[in-house]
C-alpha cells in the first residue's frame, strides 16, 4: 500500500463517484480470473487493489467521522500497520 496512491484516489472518489473505483476493483478482480496471468501482472493487481480499497476506507472515515483526508489516511495506515505487526 502506498498512502500518496490512496490519497490521490480518495480525492477522485470526491471529486467523482466511489462507483467508478467499485467498478474498476471490479474488473481487476475479474482480470486475477485469467488462467495465463503472469506472478508479476497478479502482484500489481493486488497492490492496485489494495490501495483502492484504501481509498474507499479513507473515505469512509472522511464521510462518516468527519475527518479530513489527512487524519483518516494517517488512521487508516496506523491500523494496516498495526494489523501487520501483531
Amino acid at each position: 500500500m502506498r498512502l500518496p496512491v490512496i490519497k490521490h484516489i480518495s480525492t477522485f472518489i470526491e471529486e467523482n463517484d466511489e462507483d467508478f473505483v467499485n467498478e474498476t476493483i471490479e474488473t481487476l478482480e475479474n482480470l486475477t480470473e485469467l488462467s495465463s496471468m503472469k506472478d508479476e501482472e497478479l502482484d500489481v493487481i493486488g497492490e492496485l487493489l489494495s490501495n483502492m480499497y484504501g481509498a474507499i476506507e479513507v473515505n469512509k472515515m472522511m464521510r462518516e467521522e468527519g475527518a479530513s483526508q489527512k487524519e483518516a489516511a494517517n488512521k487508516f495506515m496506523k491500523r494496516v500497520t498495526g494489523s501487520i505487526d501483531k
